[in-house]
């Protein structure tokens, strides 16, 4: 059995899940997310618990089981707490600011990014430390719309200007040396 796949998923209060057909809606504090299941897995939702249960034993089923899991996993907490990630600039002149869905960006280039947010996810910039916080209910779309945002100008190695996640490290490279 898959180890992530048997862990039950403890349902916090506030937060009310459901089954219809095939799609488990979960809804809680902070909004609700949908996703639709496979139909080789079955559902059990208790009081306090909602676990998974593999109908036969093909590969499919086995490595979607731990996936769904998560997935669901991620979906209750994403109504009952929220996902936040974090984005730092750094260089000369790079700095973002927000207005109002979208996300200006000014990363080195001879013109600004206007980056529009999914709906969904809200931004925030502090402007001393030149961080982006980004947050949202949806992990998967909160990670794609980072991974997107530091796609845009990526840190790079030898100066480590550039756009990366917070607590990122860059390996750094020695630039070229003088003839002496």
């Amino acid at each position: 059995m898959s180890r992530v796949g048997k862990l039950p998923i403890a349902i916090p209060k506030g937060v009310n899940v459901a089954l219809d057909e095939s799609v488990l809606s979960v809804k809680g504090p902070k909004g609700s997310l949908s996703r639709s299941l496979p139909g080789n897995l079955d559902v059990l939702i208790s009081a306090g618990a909602i676990e998974f249960k593999r109908k036969d034993e093909a590969n499919e089923t086995r490595s979607l089981h731990g996936l769904i899991r998560a997935l669901v996993n991620n979906m209750v907490r994403g109504v009952s707490e929220g996902f936040v990630k974090s984005l730092e600039i750094q260089g000369t002149g790079y700095r973002a600011e927000v207005q109002g869905s979208n996300l200006n960006l000014s990363l080195g280039y001879s013109h600004p990014i206007l980056f529009p947010l999914p709906e969904g996810i809200k931004a925030s910039v502090e402007a001393k430390v030149n961080t982006i916080k980004l947050e949202g209910i949806d992990a998967e779309l909160l990670g794609e719309t980072a991974a997107k945002i530091r796609a845009l100008r990526p840190a790079e190695p030898y100066k480590g200007k550039g756009v990366r996640y917070a607590g990122e490290r860059i390996h750094r490279k020695a630039g070229k040396t003088g003839k002496k």
